[in-house]
């Protein structure tokens, strides 16, 4: 089933589905604006960025957070947020964007 993803400022992100315009699932566990979402290749998982400094990785079909990142240097920087994320073709790897 196709699923779309989005992200929002109230720190949330939901998944949807695009025939119905139903949301599926709502996903909480950033603490601020989250900025970009990322589906892996095989659409399993979902890899989202957030001003928090931190990086999730979600399992879409339950809802559950499988691995977190927080960007270490971004409280000693004053410039916290993860901006972008991307995930490399074979689905094992990804990548994000901080200032």
């Amino acid at each position: 089933a196709v699923v779309v993803a989005t992200a929002s400022f109230d720190s949330a992100i939901k998944l949807w589905d695009p025939a119905t315009g139903h949301c599926l699932r709502t996903l909480t566990r950033h603490s601020s604006h989250v900025y970009s979402v990322a589906f892996s290749p095989n659409g399993r998982y979902l890899a989202s960025g957030s001003y928090d400094s931190e990086l999730l990785v979600w399992d879409v079909a339950t809802g559950a957070v499988l691995l977190s990142y927080v960007h270490s240097g971004a409280a000693a920087s004053g410039t916290p947020g993860i901006f972008d994320v991307r995930w490399n073709s074979a689905g094992d790897k990804v990548a994000a964007s901080f200032a």
